[in-house]
């Protein structure tokens, strides 16, 4: 049998890539729009004892409101936030996961009976992460919180507000990351070549029926699947584009990730060309005069918001019969594995999805075996 040309030639093709242009108001959008044990001594045992007397007292997790700390815990939070946001870069989930990690932190500490920061020790550290343990929190959530307090007090120690940095000695357990679902080739296909009325006749219009604002939802919606598929790009990233952010000569579009670091992914055909239906025949029918660049818009004409975009992938993939439902970041998965199983690297795929680091990608091939090897014991009649 001749070798079978790679599926995703076609969706996704490698082209030389153009020079990240600068960031300047980019960011601003990407911020709206878009976490061994040290010995113990004579001293932190009676700081845990102390802890652990008052662990019950807040409840789960010992989450406290901001609102309700006392002043001289609630400022280093507040600092706390306004430098995650501004001097690290991060998302605005990681940041709201961070602050209310700390928050939780915090109000343990005021549960404990203080409320000096420079009193935070590795021994209350531990017996909040006990809490969290107990209360049954799941190893991921643990990690979570751990790395997120080793960052105030990394944070705390630095401003001077701790003498020495308590988190150094704070270890995250282990965790297990399960492998993520993917839709098979076929069942993505099925999804995106679903025929809608709206694009199957872009002008038609029905009497009675306002078919205009319709058609152009459907055209958007089109190239959001479309788009997501074909790039693997986040549900942030896809709902910060804006219209000079599409290079059609390239085939490529830039894209603000993580970090506010700016990236630029190729696009397939497909992709592209439902991309160019919504600019020219759907975008100006939502578009108002406060819709300003932004490439996606909400019915109601301002930038598109994240929850809609999943909103629209449930709805895609709910219309198609026995698929697995899944949102974005479901197609993000999809997508990385069918370009590793394609023939992609994982270099190349690394730089697609803008991961910093190589073991996040490294689970995709994870994937890829396990789709081989259950193919092996069906098909091999020795297996």
């Amino acid at each position: 049998m001749p070798p079978t040309r790679p599926w995703h030639v076609d969706r996704v093709r490698s082209e030389s890539y153009a020079a990240p242009a600068p960031v300047s108001g980019r960011i601003a959008v990407w911020l709206k729009l878009s976490a061994g044990l040290a010995t113990h001594t004579g001293d932190m045992r009676a700081s845990n004892d102390r802890a652990a007397g008052a662990a019950g007292a807040g409840g789960a997790d010992g989450a406290a409101p901001a609102a309700e700390l006392p002043p001289s815990l609630r400022a280093p939070l507040d600092a706390f936030e306004r430098h995650l946001a501004a001097g690290r870069g991060l998302s605005p989930h990681t940041v709201r996961a961070y602050v209310g990690d700390v928050s939780s932190l915090l109000g343990h500490l005021e549960r404990c009976g203080i409320a000096d920061i420079a009193e935070l020790d590795i021994a209350v550290l531990r017996a909040w992460l006990a809490t969290q343990h107990t209360a049954g929190q799941a190893r991921a959530s643990i990690a979570r919180r751990a790395a997120a307090a080793r960052a105030f007090t990394a944070f705390a120690h630095e401003r001077g507000w701790l003498a020495a940095d308590p988190g150094t000695g704070l270890a995250s357990p282990k965790t297990r990351r399960a492998l993520p679902e993917v839709l098979a080739v076929d069942e993505m296909l099925a999804v995106l070549e679903r025929p809608h009325a709206a694009t199957s006749a872009p002008g038609r219009r029905d009497a009675g029926e306002p078919q205009e604002p319709t058609a152009a939802v459907e055209l958007r919606d089109d190239a959001i699947m479309e788009l997501l598929y074909a790039t693997g790009i986040r549900v942030s990233e896809l709902c910060g584009l804006d219209v000079d952010d599409i290079d059609e000569s390239r085939r490529t579009i830039k894209v603000m990730g993580k970090g506010a670091k700016e990236r630029v992914v190729p696009v397939g055909i497909p992709a592209m060309r439902a991309v160019d239906r919504w600019r020219q025949h759907g975008r100006r029918l939502l578009a108002t005069a406060t819709s300003g660049p932004a490439l996606f818009l909400g019915a109601k004409g301002g930038r598109l918001d994240p929850r809609t975009a999943r909103r629209v992938v449930h709805t895609r993939i709910g219309a198609v019969g026995a698929v697995p439902d899944m949102g974005p970041h479901g197609l993000r998965h999809t997508a990385a594995t069918h370009l590793l199983e394609g023939g992609a690297d994982l270099r190349s795929v690394q730089e697609l999805l803008g991961h910093a680091s190589l073991s996040t990608t490294q689970i995709y091939t994870h994937i890829s075996i396990e789709r081989l090897v259950s193919a092996y014991r069906q098909a091999h009649p020795r297996a």
